[in-house]
């Protein structure tokens, strides 16, 4: 019997050797498996640990990074601690096999950010603890695979912002730790389906404020009522910057224990108790536009942008509406941005009307609106005899008659003639144009040159500089007749409005595509005369041999 005894306690021994890595405890305890191998100044993950581990220990090392094979078929695996290391880097997917792990401590070591694949396939995770690490960004979905989380810890990190649409989603989280980064916004109605939450920690960040949410208001319905303890909820904001206005008297009215928590702004309530403050005096200042874009005028197709600039407390949001009574948002045409510019990038006539700017807080609202004239410009035809009319008091247009024709203008300037616009040469894609007039105009801003093919409805712009003397019109179709007209951008000294005058007509045709052909023609001529010339070479040598071969023959 004490044989047998000896002999089983033997192999004990060496099983226990053959299942636990150097400079580490295994403890069995049937029918569960701990490795325990804290404080060894390990460098790496032990790689011979027994897959079969239960609890795995390895805090306090200096382990730096973490591979995919480190805990690979550990499906057993419900508790893992690497707290207190150096690790700085995650292989993707490294936790992939552990879909028991329920409990992952990761606190105090040098992990920079949290990448897409960290964390997948860890379904089943209960307790995320990440505090005291470098974290500045955190993947948007991250946390997408650890949804039934019930405890997060972010604490002590340089974290901005967070995923907060996973961690709206984690409906079991019951603690929530961001104290102590730099997090200056938590959108409205994150908290709202979280019904299990019972402590929420973002002390020390740069909050002005805390929206309000229906967490905060359930639970102190809740300890009013009596049913449930005011502790039962633990909501910590304090070492804010917080702006004490009327959108924290929600939350000054919780009930609370303590006054540890001070205001920042406004001047009148720098550094007073949060919680000694009378609610009359948390106020909101209505919206004041201070400037605004008054009238706008601009050519068709030209950008415009409008302005509108107000103050208030809390800081006004500004939304523009159309002339057409529609919230205007960004879209291809136009761009709204925070500081309250509109900015149309292409006009149209369409875009003629009242545009008003209203500015929003909680105190109320304040508009203004702005006025934009879109002057129309010709719009040519199938051919240049035609020009349609701008729209009354739009824009002062003079109506160009055909090629080759005189007109006088209607205010009694210079008669247009066809010479003015000179085709100096035309090619199968490209015109050169010469102007030959003069620039008698004042306040010519730029010219517009307008041209389509005969048979071609679309009509082609382009914009040249005021002092242009010639011009190039490429990507022209070869054998098209093109019908072109110049007109003068400019300041009209009257009405100060900006004007259009027509300058001059032309008609040309581009010449054929001779191209091709004329290079086949010269390849074909050339190859037959290098065919030519070494016929000749050949028949001289052959006549050259044979002589050669006769004189041979006769010395012989």
């Amino acid at each position: 019997m004490e044989k047998f005894l000896f002999y089983l306690f033997f192999i004990g021994i060496a099983v226990k050797a053959q299942i636990c890595p150097k400079r580490c405890v295994c403890q069995i305890l049937s029918p569960n498996l701990a490795t325990l191998c804290a404080k060894k100044g390990l460098l790496f993950v032990p790689p011979n640990i027994d897959r079969r581990t239960v609890e795995l220990r390895l805090a306090d090392n200096f382990v730096t990074n973490i591979k995919r094979k480190d805990f690979a078929n550990m499906t057993s695996l419900v508790d893992l601690t690497l707290s207190r290391n150096t690790i700085s880097f995650i292989t993707p997917h490294a936790f992939a096999d552990l879909r028991n792990l329920r409990a992952l401590h990761l606190n105090s070591n040098r992990l920079t950010k949290i990448t897409n694949d960290m964390f997948s396939g860890l379904s089943n995770l209960h307790h995320l603890i990440l505090n005291n690490n470098q974290l500045t960004l955190i993947s948007s979905t991250a946390f997408d695979d650890v949804f039934a989380l019930e405890e997060l810890d972010l604490s002590y990190n340089n974290l901005e912002t967070i995923p907060w649409d996973a961690v709206e989603k984690m409906v079991s989280l019951h603690t929530l730790s961001l104290d102590h980064n730099m997090i200056d916004n938590i959108p409205k109605g994150t908290f709202s389906h979280l019904h299990k939450m019972t402590r929420l920690d973002v002390t020390s960040n740069k909050l002005q404020k805390l929206p309000p949410d229906p967490l905060f208001q359930r639970a102190q319905v809740l300890a009013t009522s009596g049913i449930i303890s005011p502790s039962t909820f633990a909501l910590s904001f304090g070492g804010n910057p917080l702006h004490c206005n009327c959108e924290l008297l929600w939350l000054r009215r919780l009930s609370r224990e303590d006054d540890l928590e001070t205001c920042a702004s406004p001047a009148l309530l720098t550094g007073r108790y949060f919680w000694s403050i009378p609610e009359e005096e948390f106020l909101c200042e209505p919206p004041l536009i201070t400037r605004h874009t008054h009238e706008m005028r601009v050519l068709e197709g030209q950008r415009a942008t409008l302005r509108c600039k107000a103050r208030g407390d809390p800081e006004p949001a500004i939304h523009w509406i159309s002339p057409e009574g529609k919230l205007i948002s960004n879209a291809t045409r136009s761009l709204v941005y925070d500081n309250g510019t509109l900015d149309i990038l292409i006009t149209t006539v369409k875009d003629t009307g009242a545009f008003t700017c209203i500015a929003s807080n909680p105190a109320g609202e304040a508009t203004q609106t702005v006025d934009l004239h879109i002057i129309k410009l010709p719009h040519l035809l199938n051919s240049t005899n035609h020009i349609h009319e701008p729209d009354p008091g739009s824009s002062d247009i003079s109506t160009s008659t055909k090629s080759g024709s005189n007109a006088s203008s209607s205010n009694g300037d210079t008669k247009i003639s066809q010479d003015k616009i000179v085709v100096a040469e035309a090619t199968s894609s490209t015109a050169l144009l010469k102007f030959n007039f003069q620039r008698n105009i004042p306040g010519i801003r730029m010219f517009q040159i307008q041209y389509n093919g005969t048979y071609d409805d679309t009509l082609v712009y382009r914009m040249i500089p005021p002092t242009s003397t010639t011009f190039l019109v490429n990507n022209l179709a070869a054998g098209t007749m093109y019908d072109l007209c110049v007109l003068a951008i400019y300041d009209d000294g009257i009405t100060s409005l900006t004007a259009t005058r027509v300058v001059g007509c032309i008609q040309f045709t581009t010449e054929q595509d001779y191209v091709r052909c004329h290079f086949m023609q010269s390849q074909f001529l050339g190859g037959t005369m290098i065919i030519i010339i070494g016929g000749i070479i050949v028949a001289s040598v052959l006549v050259f041999i044979i002589i050669l071969m006769i004189r041979y023959k006769m010395l012989c």
